[in-house]
């Protein structure tokens, strides 16, 4: 296989980012439209995180945040967002380098995010199932989690499903 010069995965990632960069930016200036709410999981441990000892107690791997009803000062920046939520009654500000975001979820469309670690591996956009519905502002990552979708074997044929399907393109490509 031949060596990959561009960094073509590198690309990718980097423009997917600039998508959930400029949603977030577009919802600090003009607030959620419509019925729009957004599920987003990070490593909390990630250089750059910005977290109360309290909640890093709490989520010392990954937390998901909700951003819908209840967050305030939405700070979007070319690398890192910083916003306002409140856990358990208590105020808190946390700051999220977007390199830190493992997934990005809005519901209300069904849009979502995955981001691959940084080993070079690419981000694809997905259409995920239905994430369950927010009932505090956050919540840890292994209950409020965007589900996976399950790719089938090399052999075994697409079976349809109620939600959302994953294609792959070499089904499409003679052989």
């Amino acid at each position: 296989m031949a060596t990959d010069h561009i960094r073509y995965d590198v690309l990718a990632r980097d423009a997917l980012r600039g998508v959930l960069r400029k949603v977030l930016s577009d919802a600090a200036a003009h607030g959620l439209p419509g019925e729009h709410h957004f599920f987003i999981t990070f490593l909390s441990t990630a250089e750059g995180v910005k977290l109360s000892p309290r909640l890093l107690a709490q989520y010392p791997d990954e937390m998901t945040i909700i951003l819908q009803h209840q967050f305030w000062d939405l700070v979007v920046t070319e690398d890192r967002f910083e916003v306002g939520l409140s856990f358990g009654g208590i105020p808190e500000r946390l700051a999220v380098p977007f390199s830190a975001i493992k997934s990005f979820f809005d519901p209300s469309v069904q849009f979502g995010l995955q981001f691959e670690p940084a080993d070079g591996a690419t981000e694809t956009p997905t259409k995920l199932p239905t994430a369950p519905t927010p009932s505090a502002v956050a919540a840890p990552a292994a209950a409020q989690a965007v589900p996976e979708i399950a790719e089938p074997a090399e052999d075994e044929p697409a079976k349809p499903s109620d939600g959302a399907e994953v294609v792959r393109l070499d089904r499409f490509r003679k052989k």
